[in-house]
């Protein structure tokens, strides 16, 4: 019984594990917060490319308003 609380105290006390797992978490909430950022921007460029195409198409009124992200 001795040698099963000793693995069992070992394996508690173990933190070899842990470090991939925490950069692993890191490297999750960089991706989802790059994304957020670049489909925000995707969106402004979006909307931005549109009003131009219309101001050389010659549309009634076409001017473009500065886009606030």
């Amino acid at each position: 019984m001795n040698k099963l609380s000793v693995f069992i105290h070992d394996f508690i006390k173990d933190e070899s594990g842990l470090t991939a797992v925490e950069y692993a978490i890191a490297g999750g909430l960089v991706v989802g917060a790059m994304v957020t950022a670049f489909s925000d921007l995707g969106d402004a460029a979006v909307v931005r490319i549109d009003c131009l195409a219309d101001a050389v198409g010659g549309a009634v009124g076409a001017g473009c308003a500065p886009v606030v992200p």
